[in-house]
């Protein structure tokens, strides 16, 4: 795929392409740049521009191939539900690139997070996912990748293939020995999937990493929809539980029960469903991780590439 991402996009000639970008798309829309446009981050998989203007800060985000479809998806989400995501102020799709205004601290770095707070987020993600539930090919035609219930046991047997072929040195490499218990859950990663599609839940938009850093402060709208997939609606509750029962501070079935009733849904048949999707957002979390490393460098692997296998490796748990 050529040079990888974060290689290219510390370079002074991708650099000066994106600023020129950013200064003509903020002029279309008669915003001055009045200072000096800092990248403060890059990663494997995305990069971000810091740009001053006379009407506040504005920022600039690219990613990577796998993750392009971002701008559109945000732009769409936005138009189907305007008061829960911002839309973008500038989309380029064929590059992955856009605009966002800055709408100030978000809500994990403003307070330290209550029961009360992850109740909203869960419940107005939930109800952000009703609304996106019905728009299946508006989804994927922004490149939302496909991760239904019907398609995991595929992605799984595909992911298998391709760890177990990778150089035993390679930090996603799946041993021999490794491979032999992944092949002995195939069944139980099959029945997960297999009871998610015959849920009361359906299959819908999910954000992949909502937690409070994803979230902003002022107005609760969501943002950062680079892990997003089209998936079993109840995925998008493993990462919040990891987060909250690590902490051992929250309770999460109080937390479950906001989100279930924004389903209209028992907290019971939400749980059994929460469980069920413990089994496949492994999977396809596993893939995503794979798609965002395509383009890193051999010490980006190194850094990051283990998370291959501590995702996938969590349909083993019980």
């Amino acid at each position: 795929m050529g040079r990888p991402f974060s290689e290219r996009v510390a370079h002074d000639d991708w650099r000066h392409t994106a600023e020129q970008w950013v200064r003509r798309e903020l002029a279309n829309r008669d915003i001055e740049v009045v200072g000096t446009i800092e990248q403060p981050r890059i990663r494997p998989w995305s990069t971000q521009l810091k740009v001053p203007t006379a009407t506040g800060t504005v920022w600039f985000k690219a990613n990577c191939a796998h993750l392009s479809f971002e701008p559109l998806l945000q732009a769409e989400l936005a138009r189907l539900a305007p008061d829960a995501v911002e839309a973008p102020c500038a989309v380029d799709a064929e590059r992955g690139w856009m605009l966002t205004r800055d709408r100030g601290t978000t809500l994990g770095d403003a307070v330290e997070p209550t029961v009360d707070d992850w109740r909203r987020i869960l419940a107005g993600a939930a109800a952000l996912q009703r609304i996106v539930a019905g728009h299946e090919a508006t989804m994927l035609a922004t490149g939302l990748p496909d991760c239904r219930p019907s398609t995991v046991v595929a992605h799984y047997d595909r992911l298998l293939e391709i760890l177990s072929a990778l150089p035993e040195a390679h930090p996603g490499h799946v041993s021999d020995d490794l491979r032999s218990q992944l092949v002995a859950v195939r069944g139980r990663v099959a029945d997960a999937a297999a009871e998610l599609d015959e849920s009361s839940l359906p299959t819908t938009w999910q954000h992949g990493d909502l937690h409070p850093w994803n979230v902003f402060a002022a107005d609760g709208r969501l943002f950062d929809f680079g892990d997003g997939q089209w998936a079993h609606a109840a995925e998008i509750l493993s990462v919040p539980h990891a987060w909250i029962t690590r902490q051992h501070t929250i309770s999460w079935p109080t937390v479950l029960e906001a989100c279930a009733d924004a389903w209209d849904v028992t907290p019971a048949d939400l749980a059994s469903q929460q469980r069920a999707a413990a089994v496949t957002q492994p999977v396809n979390r596993t893939l995503l991780w794979w798609g965002c490393l395509q383009e890193a460098t051999a010490a980006e692997w190194t850094q990051w590439g283990d998370a291959l296998l501590q995702h996938l490796t969590r349909v083993l748990e019980p």
